[in-house]
């Protein structure tokens, strides 16, 4: 489970997104496997302070305390192994950055970009339906802004670039 109350706001946070929905034993796995790599993650030689967890069967979230211990690139390149390493153990792929995903009801749902403007076109999708930022890089932006709509994220600027 993410602990964010003992992290500053400033705290750094990586968001990968499986490219399908996990099972909740898959689930229970993936977050023992995170617990055990954020207790041995260090940036040279010294232990950062991380947290991280599986969010809604499909986000695997990591946040560091940049103010306790800076991650390096070494840090970061040994924690994306890791997710590698999942990747292969699960048969899920958590860096197809072309998936985006969104909220509907209590359901989570993921859509490739190229679909999207077909799916606003549809009526599946509307301006207002709320999309999460897999790009967020703070405590705070990922518990103020991780949410949001359509309208005033990131991913309606794509619909634009990919309908060209």
């Amino acid at each position: 489970m993410i602990d964010l109350l003992s992290y500053p706001d400033s705290a750094r946070v990586w968001i990968y997104a499986a490219d399908r929905e996990l099972t909740n034993d898959q689930a229970e796995l993936i977050n023992k496997r995170i617990e055990a790599f954020c207790k041995l993650w260090t940036s040279h030689q010294m232990a950062l302070k991380a947290t991280g967890g599986l969010l809604h069967n499909f986000f695997i979230v990591f946040v560091v305390d940049d103010g306790f211990n800076k991650p390096g690139g070494c840090s970061i390149d040994t924690s994306v192994k890791f997710i590698h390493s999942l990747s292969d153990e699960f048969q899920t792929d958590f860096f197809n950055r072309n998936i985006f995903y969104y909220l509907q009801g209590e359901a989570i749902y993921s859509i490739h970009k190229d679909d999207m403007m077909q799916a606003l076109n549809q009526g599946i999708l509307t301006d207002d339906t709320l999309f999460f930022d897999t790009l967020v890089q703070t405590k705070n932006e990922f518990q103020h802004n991780w949410l949001k709509p359509l309208k005033n994220s990131w991913h309606r600027k794509i619909i634009h670039i990919v309908n060209a």
